[in-house]
């Protein structure tokens, strides 16, 4: 005969069970809600990994190709230059030079001497052009002399112009190592801004800094220009110009600072992490 404490034991051990069975539940749906969780971390995190490698790798063919790009402007400009110079310089000196012979009266040295002596100088001045002219043909190996050397010639055939008043600094100590990418980038903006000043700027003074600090390079251009508002400038030749400057920028994981005003000249500053 089953009596009332029979059945209160049995009663008991069904509780029990029915609360392990519950706890067991408990603890294997979390459990299964953790896997499901890690599991989507784990598939979120590698599709990240792969939109990183993918944009990385977007972002090194850009990289190869506005060096590619930077370096035909840079070799375009650079003929540019040549040609120009050409003109107006060494043909300038052979003209005189041939002018200067053809003056000469052999029958009276006393007067042929003189002009004997300015032809060959002429000459002398026309072979050290073709020489300037031999660095300048060789861009890509200019830059590789450092970004500072690059700007130091970039700016004295600006000066050659005798349009401008320019002035050049350095500052701070240059890494060891260049990088000659970014380098040529870099040379290719200040080409750029360079280009704006003598199209658009009207100005008669640039001044131009180099500086080295804190693993940063700034590089900053002002002019005594007619300045400008930016805000009316993204349709014109000049704002697609500045634009270009920034994506330049942006490449090299830089930053740039344009301000300029009417009447009031105009300031870039570009910072760039180096090398």
């Amino acid at each position: 005969m089953i009596g009332p404490g029979h059945i209160n034991n049995f009663m008991g051990k069904l509780n029990l069970d029915t609360d392990i069975c519950l706890a067991v539940l408990a603890v294997t749906i979390l459990l299964t809600g953790l896997t499901g969780f890690v599991i989507y971390f784990i598939i979120l995190y590698r599709k990240r990994q792969v939109l990183n490698l993918i944009e990385k790798d977007r972002l090194a063919i850009q990289f190869q190709r506005e060096i590619l790009q930077a370096q035909l402007e840079v070799q375009e400009q650079t003929m540019q230059t040549i040609g120009a110079d050409l003109h107006d310089n060494i043909g300038q000196l052979l003209s005189l030079t041939s002018l200067t012979l053809n003056s000469v009266e052999l029958e009276g040295s006393r007067k042929a001497q003189p002009k004997i002596d300015a032809a060959i100088d002429l000459t002398a001045k026309s072979i050290q052009e073709m020489r300037l002219l031999g660095k300048l043909l060789q861009g890509d190996q200019l830059v590789g002399l450092g970004l500072h050397e690059a700007i130091r010639y970039q700016i004295s055939w600006l000066e050659r112009s005798g349009q401008y008043q320019i002035s050049y600094r350095q500052e701070g100590e240059a890494p060891a190592e260049n990088n000659s990418n970014t380098d040529l980038i870099l040379f290719r903006i200040l080409q750029e801004i360079l280009n704006n000043i003598i199209k658009h700027a009207r100005a008669t003074a640039i001044d131009v800094s180099l500086e080295y600090s804190g693993g940063d390079l700034t590089l900053q251009i002002d002019d005594n220009g007619v300045g400008f508002d930016l805000d009316n400038l993204s349709t014109t030749s000049a704002g697609m110009g500045l634009q270009n400057i920034r994506k330049r920028a942006d490449i090299v994981g830089g930053r740039v600072n344009i301000e300029s005003k009417a009447g009031r000249g105009t300031s870039i500053v570009l910072i760039i992490p180096y090398p």
